[in-house]
């Protein structure tokens, strides 16, 4: 079945015999009608040339008159066409700006959370100097039990031991040590920051003012012997070359032991700060005794992430 052609694909001859075929069809209905009612009796004639030409004349001249009214619509209908065609671009336009711009909003968003959630990395401060080495106390068969020994510090450095154990402590970071490993002499412990006694309670304890693990400079951990734990009894086994591992959220370091040596309460020079990156353990010595220190010099080997 043939298409079905539309106005503007008729050629114009042939809207001229369509003009002709309408206003014929037009004609005959009336006399039709006019058949029926009785009004008219009509034989149709032939149609003569003349009267052919005459239609196609006027059939011309209709369609000359309304040629203009087509173009006008014509053009009409293609200028809204390109103002549609220019409004849906503009919107598609519009719609990736939108999309573009959100995307960038959320990666901005997504920085900000990131950069509300790192918790800034506390860099240490100077060291304050103290009296007596870390984790002096008395011995669990004592008169009374273990306390914190106080006979060992000078009777007039007291009041600054008082006031340094009231030192805040510094705000936690990822590059902190959260724990302590020693394989030889099977230790494994948290590591928590301070050094005094309630800390102690609780795991190894890292001295306020010594840099993190890895940094330069001289980590300062200490733990009991013989109470809470006995986290540190055997640092004594400890030989050259053994491991000592300590850990944080971010990674994990190893250092490898260079001495072990007993010294006084108050040979405090072993927590002294240097150029390289140290590990100092400390803990009271001999067990059950208490009235020396051991300390454990341990220098920095490897770091894993």
């Amino acid at each position: 079945m043939a298409r079905k052609k539309s106005i503007d694909d008729l050629s114009t001859d042939e809207l001229r015999w369509m003009l002709v075929e309408k206003r014929r069809q037009e004609r005959q209905n009336r006399l039709e009608s006019y058949r029926r009612v009785g009004r008219a009796m009509v034989v149709a004639p032939e149609v003569s040339e003349t009267s052919l030409d005459t239609m196609q004349s006027t059939a011309e001249e209709d369609f000359e008159e309304e040629l203009p009214g087509r173009r006008k619509r014509s053009r009409r209908k293609s200028a809204l066409d390109g103002f549609l065609l220019l409004i849906e671009i503009s919107a598609v336009l519009g719609f990736l700006f939108i999309l573009f711009n959100g995307l960038n909003l959320i990666r901005e968003l997504n920085q900000e959370v990131a950069s509300a959630l790192e918790q800034p990395t506390m860099t240490p401060t100077a060291l304050v100097m103290a009296v007596v080495l870390p984790s002096g106390h008395t011995p669990p068969n004592s008169p009374g039990g273990s306390s914190p020994n106080e006979a060992e510090i000078p009777e007039h450095l007291r009041p600054l031991m008082q006031s340094l154990a009231v030192l805040p402590m510094p705000t936690s970071s990822p590059e902190q040590a959260i724990r302590i490993q020693i394989p030889s002499i099977r230790v494994d412990a948290p590591v928590v920051q301070g050094d005094g006694w309630e800390q102690l309670k609780k795991g190894v304890g890292q001295h306020a003012g010594t840099p993190n693990p890895g940094q330069k400079g001289n980590v300062v951990l200490a733990a009991h012997n013989d109470i809470f734990g006995e986290i540190f009894r055997d640092l004594d086994k400890l030989k050259k070359g053994d491991q000592v591992i300590v850990f944080t959220n971010q990674r994990s370091y190893t250092y490898v032991v260079s001495r072990v040596e007993i010294v006084e309460p108050t040979s405090v020079e072993a927590m002294a700060q240097t150029s390289q990156p140290l590990l100092t353990l400390v803990s009271c010595y001999p067990y059950m005794v208490d009235d020396q220190r051991i300390v454990v010099v341990a220098q920095l080997q490897t770091s894993e992430g």
